[in-house]
C-alpha cells in the first residue's frame, strides 16, 4: 500500500475548502432556528438570505428563485415529481401535457425516478446521444409534442465529462411549448453558467461538487413557473421545502460559491492543461484505449477512458494500493456489477465499457499528481492485462 495519496475523484465528491471549513467552525455558534422571531432566529434568518444572494448571483438569477433543498438528488425529484402534483395551482398542465423527455446519460436519481413515474402511468422518452454524449437534438425535435411537459437534460455529464449545448436545447423546448429542466450539479462552478442567458426553467445545484459540504443543495426555479413541493409541512423556503432550514450547510454553500467566483477560472485552465498531459501520456504508454465523452466540450478536469483487456474494478483496486483514487462511473451507481449506462449508450460495446474509469482532477491536484498517475497507470494496466485470458495486443 502506498504512503501517498492522490485523490482524483473530484466528480464524485471533493474536500472541503480551507476558507469552507473556517465558515462552518465560525457557524457553530449560529445556533437559532431562522423561523425564530427571537433575535438568535433572526440572525440565522438574515445569515440564510445573504447565502441565498450569493448563490442566486454567481448563477444569474433573482434571490427568490433559489430553494434550498437537502440534496442534489432531492431537488431532481422534486422537479419530476412535480408531473404527479395534483393541485390546479402547481402542477405542470397535467390534464394537457403530462409527458417527460430525458437522456439515456442522465444520473441515476432522474433515471430512477423516471422509471417509477412510468410505473405511474406517465409517458416517458429517452432521448439518444452520439459517440461524444451529446444530445441528438433532431431526436428531441421529433419527440416533442403537444403532450410534453418537461424536458430533463444534465448539463455536464458526471462520467464522462461531456457538456451539452442547453442554449439550443432550451430554444428547442421552450418552441414546443414544454418546461426546461437541467441537472447542472457537474457544471456549476466548474464552467460558466447564467440560467437567464439560457432562460432555463428549473435548474439543480450541489454544494459537496465544488468543495463545500455534504446535505445541501439548491433548486433554481425561474419566477412565474408552476412548482409543487415535495416535502409539505412548513412555511420554510417561502412554502416551496418544508424542514427547518440547514443553517451552516447554507451559508458554507455561499461561501464556497464565493470561492469558485475568485478560483473558478484559473483553477479551469490549469484542470484542462492536466487532462491533455493525461491523455498524451496514456496514449504514448498505454496501447489499446480509447477515450471517452467529447474532445473539446468537456468538463476542464474530468477525463473518461477505457482499456481493452483490463477490467474498471481490478485497475481501480490497484491504483488504489498504488495510492491513487479513481472511479469507474458514478458514486451513487458504484455498487452495481453492470457496465456503465452512459458510456453504453455512446455506441460502446460492454466488454470496453467494463474497461472504463474516470479522472477527475480538483484544485489540490498538481503537476506531480499527474505525472505519478501516468507511470503507475503504465504499471497497472499491464499487471491487469498479463492476468486477463482474453487481451490480445492489437496490431496495426
Amino acid at each position: 500500500m502506498s504512503e501517498r495519496f492522490i485523490y482524483l475523484d473530484h466528480n464524485a465528491t471533493t474536500p472541503l475548502h480551507p476558507e469552507v471549513k473556517k465558515s462552518i467552525g465560525e457557524m457553530l455558534e449560529i445556533y437559532g432556528n431562522p423561523s425564530s422571531l427571537h433575535s438568535a432566529g433572526r440572525t440565522a434568518h438574515q445569515k440564510i438570505e445573504q447565502a441565498r444572494e450569493t448563490i442566486a448571483n454567481f448563477i444569474g438569477a433573482a434571490s427568490d428563485e433559489v430553494i434550498f433543498v437537502g440534496s442534489g438528488s432531492e431537488a431532481n425529484n422534486t422537479v419530476l415529481n412535480s408531473l404527479s402534483c395534483s393541485s390546479q395551482v402547481c402542477r405542470l398542465e397535467r390534464k394537457q401535457r403530462d409527458a417527460i423527455i430525458t437522456t439515456q446519460i442522465e444520473h441515476p436519481c432522474i433515471m430512477e425516478t423516471s422509471k417509477c413515474l412510468r410505473e405511474r402511468g406517465f409517458p416517458i422518452h429517452y432521448l439518444p446521444v452520439d459517440s461524444t454524449g451529446k444530445v441528438n437534438l433532431v431526436k428531441l425535435k421529433e419527440l416533442l409534442n403537444d403532450k410534453t411537459a418537461l424536458v430533463s437534460v444534465m448539463y455536464a455529464n458526471n462520467e464522462i465529462g461531456t457538456i451539452q449545448d442547453i442554449k439550443s436545447i432550451v430554444e428547442i423546448v421552450h418552441d414546443g411549448g414544454a418546461f426546461f429542466h437541467t441537472d447542472a450539479v457537474q457544471a456549476v462552478g466548474k464552467i460558466p453558467v447564467n440560467v437567464k442567458d439560457l432562460d432555463i426553467d428549473f435548474m439543480t445545484l450541489s454544494a459537496h461538487k465544488i468543495y463545500g459540504p455534504k446535505g445541501i443543495g439548491a433548486l433554481y426555479v425561474k419566477r412565474g413557473t408552476p412548482f409543487c413541493p415535495m416535502i409539505r409541512g412548513g412555511h420554510q423556503e417561502r412554502g416551496r421545502r418544508a424542514g427547518t432550514e440547514n443553517t451552516i450547510g447554507i451559508v458554507s454553500f455561499a461561501k464556497a460559491i464565493e470561492m469558485r467566483q475568485q478560483e473558478m477560472y484559473d483553477e479551469a485552465k490549469r484542470l484542462r492543461h492536466f487532462r491533455k498531459i493525461l491523455i498524451d501520456g496514456i496514449k504514448n504508454n498505454i496501447p489499446d484505449v480509447q477515450f471517452n465523452g467529447h474532445p473539446t466540450d468537456v468538463l476542464p478536469g474530468t477525463l473518461n477512458v477505457s482499456f481493452a483487456g483490463a477490467e474498471g474494478e481490478s485497475i481501480l483496486l490497484y491504483l488504489d494500493l498504488e495510492g491513487i483514487g479513481v472511479s469507474t462511473g458514478s458514486a451513487c451507481a458504484s455498487g452495481s456489477l453492470d457496465p456503465s449506462h452512459v458510456i453504453l449508450a455512446t455506441g460502446i460495446g460492454a466488454e470496453l465499457a467494463h474497461g472504463s474509469i474516470r479522472i477527475s482532477m480538483g484544485r489540490e491536484n498538481t503537476l506531480n499528481d499527474i505525472r505519478y498517475t501516468i507511470s503507475a497507470l503504465q504499471r497497472v494496466i499491464q499487471r491487469v492485462r498479463d492476468m486477463s485470458t482474453n487481451y490480445q495486443r492489437k496490431t496495426t
